[in-house]
C-alpha cells in the first residue's frame, strides 16, 4: 500500500497533477464567478460616481466663468478652427450687427462659442424673426435667417416711417435713422407711399401692383391724393393718375398697353386714367415746337386721348374733383385732364399750358414735398420731376 502511494503520489496521500489533492473548494469557485460578474458593475458604479461628482461641482459653482480658463485652454489644444461662416436669408439685417451677435469669426476655434447664446443674441436683432445656428464639422458655421420685413415706407411731411401691412409703424425704426447708411439698399427695396392716409390704404394698392409686375417695376412711389385715390410716380418722372376705387382694373389696362405699345417707356408727361371711359396722355413737346406768342415759353404739349370700355360707372367728360378737405398739408392732385370734345372723344381739345421740357429733366433724388391745395408750386414726384399741369385742379 505504501509503495503504491509512492508510485502514484506523495507520501501524504495527495495525487500529483491536482486531480484529487488540488481540487478548489466550492467557495473559491463561487467567488471567482462573482468576480467576473462584478467587473462591469464596478465600472458602471465608478462612472456614476464621476458624473454625480461633476453635477455637484457644477451646482456649487456660481457661474460658468469659473470654468472659463480651463475651457479656453482645452479649446486651444484642439486643432479645429472656423474656415467658413455661411449666412443665408439676410436682406435687412446689418452684416456687422449679425457677426457681432454671432460672437465668433473666421480663424477662431469652432468650439469657442456657444451656439445657444449666439442664437439668442441674433433673435434679438431688428427684423429677425427666427434664426438657426449650427456647427458643421470640421470647420463651418451655418447661420440661416428668417427676417420679419416691414411692408412699406411711408413718407409723411418729409418724415420716413417703416410700416406694417395694417399701416402701423413697426416697433423698430433703426433702418431709417441716422447712422444707418449701410441699410439704404434694403430701405430702397421697400415700396414708398406718400401722403396723409397713404399708410392705411397702401396694402390694397401694393397687392394690385403685385399682380402687374410689368407696371410695378416702373413705379418709384405712390402718392395718396385727397385720401381717396392714387397717383403713381414712375422712375422716369411720368405721373399716372389712377381712378378712385378701380386700381386693379386700371393697372391691368396699363399693363396691357405696356405690352402692346411700350407706353411706360415713352417720353410722356402724364397718363390720366381717372375718367371711366378714356385715357388721356400728355406728351412731351417736340424740341422744335413753336414758342408762345409772347415768347415767354413753349407751346402746349401734345395730347392724345384713347377711349375704352368704362370701369362700370357712367362716363363723364370731366373727372371728379379731388377732395381737399383732408388738410392743408395733404399731397394734392395737381393735374386734371384737358376737356375733350364730347361729340368726338378721339379728338382732344388743346391742353393747358405745360412747363417747359427742360423743367422735366431728372434731378438727384430727394424728399417729396407735400403742398397745400392753395399752393401754386407743383408737387414733385419721388424721383423729383415737376408735375405735368402746374397748379390746376
Amino acid at each position: 500500500m505504501t509503495s503504491r502511494r509512492a508510485r502514484n503520489g506523495t507520501s501524504d496521500g495527495r495525487v500529483q497533477g491536482g486531480v484529487i489533492g488540488d481540487r478548489p473548494s466550492r467557495l473559491l469557485i463561487f467567488l471567482k464567478r462573482q468576480r467576473r460578474l462584478m467587473r462591469p458593475v464596478l465600472a458602471l458604479l465608478l462612472l456614476a460616481i464621476l458624473v454625480a461628482g461633476g453635477i455637484v461641482l457644477l451646482r456649487r459653482s456660481a457661474t460658468e466663468t469659473d470654468f472659463a480658463p480651463i475651457r479656453a485652454r482645452l479649446i486651444q489644444l484642439l486643432p479645429l478652427h472656423i474656415a467658413t461662416i455661411s449666412v443665408t436669408g439676410r436682406r435687412l439685417t446689418s452684416e456687422d450687427a449679425l457677426m457681432q451677435a454671432l460672437g465668433t469669426s473666421v480663424g477662431q476655434p469652432i468650439f469657442g462659442f456657444s451656439v445657444k447664446a449666439a442664437r439668442d443674441r441674433i433673435d434679438r436683432l431688428p427684423f429677425v424673426d427666427h434664426v438657426v445656428v449650427e456647427r458643421h464639422m470640421p470647420d463651418t458655421v451655418v447661420v440661416q435667417l428668417t427676417e420679419r420685413s416691414p411692408f412699406a415706407v411711408w413718407q409723411d411731411h418729409g418724415r420716413f416711417t417703416l410700416i406694417n401691412r395694417d399701416g402701423a409703424a413697426v416697433a423698430d425704426q433703426t433702418m431709417v435713422g441716422p447712422g444707418n447708411e449701410k441699410n439704404a439698399q434694403a430701405f430702397l427695396q421697400l415700396p414708398l407711399v406718400v401722403g396723409d392716409g397713404a399708410n392705411v390704404a397702401a396694402g390694397e394698392l401694393i397687392d394690385a401692383l403685385g399682380q402687374q409686375p410689368v407696371v410695378r417695376d416702373f413705379v418709384a412711389a405712390a402718392v395718396r391724393v385727397g385720401d381717396r385715390r392714387w397717383n403713381l410716380s414712375l422712375k422716369d418722372g411720368t405721373t399716372v393718375m389712377l381712378p378712385e376705387g378701380h386700381d386693379p382694373e386700371a393697372l391691368a389696362r396699363l399693363a396691357r398697353y405696356q405690352g402692346d405699345m411700350r407706353l411706360l417707356e415713352r417720353p410722356v408727361i402724364s397718363i390720366d386714367m381717372r375718367l371711366p371711359d378714356r385715357m388721356v396722355i400728355h406728351q412731351v413737346p417736340a424740341p422744335d415746337a413753336p414758342r408762345t406768342p409772347d415768347g415767354s415759353g413753349d407751346a402746349p404739349a401734345g395730347t392724345t386721348t384713347a377711349t375704352f370700355p368704362g370701369y362700370g360707372k357712367p362716363a363723364s367728360t370731366t373727372p371728379k374733383s379731388d377732395d381737399h378737405a383732408s388738410a392743408a398739408h395733404t399731397s394734392t392732385d395737381r393735374t386734371s385732364p384737358p376737356h375733350s370734345t364730347p361729340a368726338h372723344p378721339h379728338v382732344a381739345a388743346p391742353a393747358p399750358h405745360t412747363p417747359s421740357p427742360q423743367a422735366l429733366t431728372p434731378r438727384a433724388p430727394g424728399v417729396i414735398h407735400q403742398t397745400s391745395p392753395g399752393d401754386d408750386q407743383p408737387l414733385p414726384p419721388p424721383v423729383p420731376l415737376a408735375p405735368p399741369d402746374g397748379g390746376q385742379n
